[in-house]
């Protein structure tokens, strides 16, 4: 099988059917996600607090998310794999923001990346229609957007305002605005659902939420969530397994037979020493 393309996940969407995304950030879980069958893996800086042990995604490098990326793409065949453009990798300067996300194309073997963008932003929307223009696609990311925490306050969810208030309005011409400088899709983060199916109406290109509801084309959900593995309970997100349970339970097994003599055995041994 050959990786699904951004023609293939248009195909899709032209069809009215729902894409699915997951995150990965090492070779074991981006392997096994591959293998169930979704259609993009977001190597996320995410990362920082699901796979790293910081509070939030601002400490996330450029070197953090290239390797992270480069492992996600060596262990897979099928999904399209999008590489997250961290904190301040980005908008400081044209020049540096194009070459950061060509890396993840060039050194890390990514097939998009993907950006936040505030509502209006100027600067982003520049960004894109550079990166568009030498070949670099580009997922966008409204709403919610996890790098300007400090500045909103924390988690606050896009558009209480309302569908057709003035911030609704702001977030449609920011998602309109993306839409003419290149994105292929477009990611609307913790958004009510009014607000996202009025910008899903507004664009003409695939829209896939996380917090956004059911008005959507696609959804994205954080594997360790989804896992159970060091997951956190957001309502915006659904347990599927318990990995936490389980993975502990193996531990506490393995220690438990080292501390008894249980393993290793014979079975476990190059050579054994015959036991009289």
């Amino acid at each position: 099988m050959s990786r699904t393309t951004i023609r293939t996940l248009y195909d899709k969407y032209e069809r009215g059917e729902p894409l699915t995304m997951l995150t990965a950030y090492d070779a074991p879980i981006a392997r096994q996600v591959d293998a169930g069958g979704v259609d993009l893996i977001l190597v996320g800086d995410s990362a920082g607090h699901n796979h790293m042990g910081y509070d939030d995604t601002l400490p996330v490098t450029m070197e953090d998310l290239l390797a992270r990326t480069a492992s996600v793409v060596r262990a897979t065949e099928e999904a399209m794999i999008v590489g997250d453009l961290p904190f301040l990798s980005y908008g400081t300067d044209l020049a540096s923001s194009v070459e950061n996300a060509g890396r993840f194309l060039k050194e890390a073997g990514a097939d998009a990346v993907k950006l936040e963008t505030a509502p209006g932003g100027d600067t982003t929307i520049e960004i894109v229609d550079r990166c568009t223009e030498l070949g670099i696609p580009i997922q966008g990311h409204i709403g919610l957007t996890p790098q300007r925490m400090n500045e909103l306050g924390g988690p606050v969810i896009q558009g209480r305002e309302g569908a057709e208030s003035s911030f609704g309005d702001e977030l449609v011409d920011t998602a309109q605005r993306l839409e003419a400088a290149g994105i292929f899709s477009l990611v609307l983060e913790g958004v009510t659902e009014p607000v996202a199916k009025r910008i899903s109406e507004a664009v003409d290109v695939p829209t896939i939420g996380i917090g956004a509801g059911r008005y959507v084309d696609g959804q994205v959900l954080v594997t360790n969530d989804v896992l159970g593995l060091g997951a956190e309970g957001y309502k915006l997100s659904k347990q599927y397994a318990d990995l936490d349970s389980i993975v502990r339970g193996a531990v506490e097994e393995y220690v438990e037979e080292v501390e008894t003599g249980a393993f290793p055995t014979a079975e476990n041994t190059y050579e054994p020493i015959d036991e009289e």
